[in-house]
C-alpha cells in the first residue's frame, strides 16, 4: 500500500477481514494500527494513550505498529486541508485505528469531521460504555450502578446534514415545497428560516438494533432498550422503534422476549439465557437514567438521542473526561473518547487521558486481545483509586497526588508492569 500523506509502519502487517459475512478478522501479533492524535488536547491525550496501549499489548506478548495519520489542525498546518483522502483510505485498508478529538466550529466553518469519517467509513454504530472507576468522584450517590452500553446510529437523524441555511435559495425552495405541495402552508413562521432534514431508515434502523441485541447476547446483557421520541415524531422515531422491534421478531425470537411477554408470561422475572427488549420515551429515559439506573444494560437509539443519552450518563460516573466511546462498521473500527478537543488546554500537559486510554481498551477487545483489554481498565482503576490523578479529578478528592497526563500515563503503565 502506497499513500502520498501517509507513512507506513516498516514493521507490523496489516490486520484483514478473515470472515466477510461475520465481520471477524486476521489479527497479526504486530498490527498495524492507525492514529489520529487530534485538535487541542489531542496531542497530549493520543500520546499518553499509546504509551498505555504499547504497554498492556506488550505485556501479553504483542506489539502494536502505529500508523500516525492526520486529520484536523495537524492536516491543516502540514497539507492545508482538513481530512486528506489518504487519512480515510488508511483507515479504511487497515479496519481498525484510534482517534483523539477533532475541533468542530458552532454555526459557520466546516462540518463535523467526526461525523464525516464516520460517513465515509459507514461507521453505523458509535458504541458508548459508561462504567463507574473505583476511586472517581460521581455527583450520584451510588455510580457503580451505572453500567450501560448505549448504542448510537451514526449515519442518519439530523446528523445525517441535509440542511438549508436561512436566506438561501434552497432553503426558500424547501419552505415553498412543503407549505404549497405538502400542506403546511400554517406552520413556518414568516422571516428568515434554517430548514433540516431528519432521515430514519429501515435500513440503518436494523442494522443498528442487530448490532446492540447481539452485543447483548454475547455479552450476557439483560436488557436492550430502545429509546425513541415517537409519540410525537411518529414517522422517524416511531418508525425506528417498529423497526426495531421487527428485526427483533424476524431474527432472535428464540432467544429474546418483550416486555410485555416478561409480565404476561414470566410476572417479571426474566430467565437467565434471554435479553429483554424494551422501549422507551427519549426524555423519559433522561430521567430513568438516575432514578432506574440498574434496569438498564443496553441503549439502542437514534444519532440526536444516543448523543444526549450517552453523555448525561457520562457525569453520573464522573464526567466525560473517563467516558470511552467507538465505531463501528462491518468489519471496522474506530476508537475514540466522548470528550471534545478543550483547545485552551492544548498543549498544557494537564487533562485526564484516561476516556482516550479506555476508548483504546475497546479497540483491544475488538481486537481479540481482552486479556491486554483487561490490563488496561484494571490498571486505570488502580492508579486512580490510589490517589495518583490529573487536576480534574484532583480537585474533587482530599488528599491525593496531583500529576500531569504524561506522568499519569507513566503510572498507569507502571501498574500493568505490576498486574502482568
Amino acid at each position: 500500500m502506497s499513500y502520498e500523506k501517509v507513512e507506513v509502519p516498516e514493521d507490523g502487517e496489516p490486520i484483514t477481514l478473515a470472515d466477510e459475512e461475520t465481520g471477524a478478522l486476521d489479527v497479526p501479533e504486530t498490527p498495524i494500527i492507525p492514529i489520529i492524535h487530534g485538535d487541542g488536547i489531542g496531542r497530549d491525550v493520543g500520546p499518553a494513550a499509546q504509551q498505555v496501549l504499547d504497554a498492556a499489548a506488550e505485556a501479553t506478548g504483542r506489539s502494536i505498529a502505529w500508523m500516525r495519520l492526520y486529520a484536523g489542525a495537524s492536516a491543516r498546518e502540514k497539507y492545508d486541508e482538513n481530512l486528506p483522502d489518504d487519512t480515510v483510505r488508511a483507515i479504511r485498508e487497515h479496519r481498525v485505528a484510534i482517534k483523539g478529538p477533532l475541533t468542530t466550529p458552532v454555526g459557520a466553518g466546516f462540518r463535523s469531521l467526526n461525523v464525516a469519517l464516520r460517513k465515509k467509513l459507514d461507521l453505523y454504530a458509535n458504541v458508548r460504555p459508561t462504567y463507574h472507576l473505583d476511586g472517581v468522584p460521581s455527583p450520584v450517590t451510588d455510580p457503580s450502578q451505572m453500567d450501560m452500553v448505549n448504542f448510537r446510529e451514526n449515519t442518519e437523524d439530523v446528523y445525517a446534514g441535509i440542511e438549508f441555511e436561512a436566506g438561501t435559495d434552497e432553503v426558500q425552495q424547501v419552505k415553498e415545497f412543503v407549505e404549497e405541495e405538502m400542506g403546511f402552508d400554517s406552520t413556518i413562521h414568516d422571516g428568515p428560516v434554517g430548514i433540516g432534514i431528519k432521515p430514519i431508515t429501515e435500513f440503518g434502523t436494523k442494522r443498528l438494533v442487530r448490532r446492540a441485541i447481539e452485543y447483548a447476547i454475547a455479552n450476557d446483557r439483560d436488557s436492550v432498550t430502545l429509546v425513541h421520541k415517537g409519540n410525537i415524531m411518529k414517522f422517524t422515531e416511531g418508525a425506528f422503534r417498529d423497526w426495531g422491534y421487527e428485526v427483533d421478531e424476524e431474527k432472535y425470537a428464540d432467544v429474546t422476549i418483550t416486555e410485555d411477554e416478561l409480565w404476561d408470561e414470566y410476572d417479571g422475572e426474566a430467565p437467565d439465557d434471554v435479553v429483554v427488549v424494551k422501549d422507551r420515551i427519549a426524555d423519559n429515559m433522561l430521567q430513568q437514567l438516575l432514578t432506574r439506573t440498574g434496569e438498564y444494560d443496553v441503549i439502542a437509539t437514534m444519532n440526536l438521542n444516543g448523543d444526549y443519552l450517552s453523555d448525561a450518563a457520562g457525569a453520573q460516573i464522573g464526567g466525560l473526561g473517563i467516558a470511552p466511546g467507538a465505531n463501528f462498521g462491518d468489519g471496522r473500527c474506530l476508537a475514540e473518547p466522548v470528550h471534545g478537543s478543550a483547545p485552551k488546554y492544548a498543549g498544557e500537559n494537564k487533562v485526564n487521558p484516561t476516556a482516550m486510554i479506555l476508548s483504546g481498551r475497546i479497540m483491544l477487545e475488538y481486537l481479540g486481545w481482552n486479556d491486554a483489554a483487561d490490563l488496561v481498565r484494571e490498571a486505570v482503576e488502580e492508579t486512580i483509586s490510589s490517589g495518583t490523578v490529573t487536576y480534574d479529578l484532583h480537585r474533587q478528592i482530599e488528599g491525593g497526588t496531583k500529576v500531569a497526563t504524561s506522568e499519569f500515563a507513566e503510572n498507569v503503565v507502571e501498574k500493568i508492569h505490576d498486574l502482568a
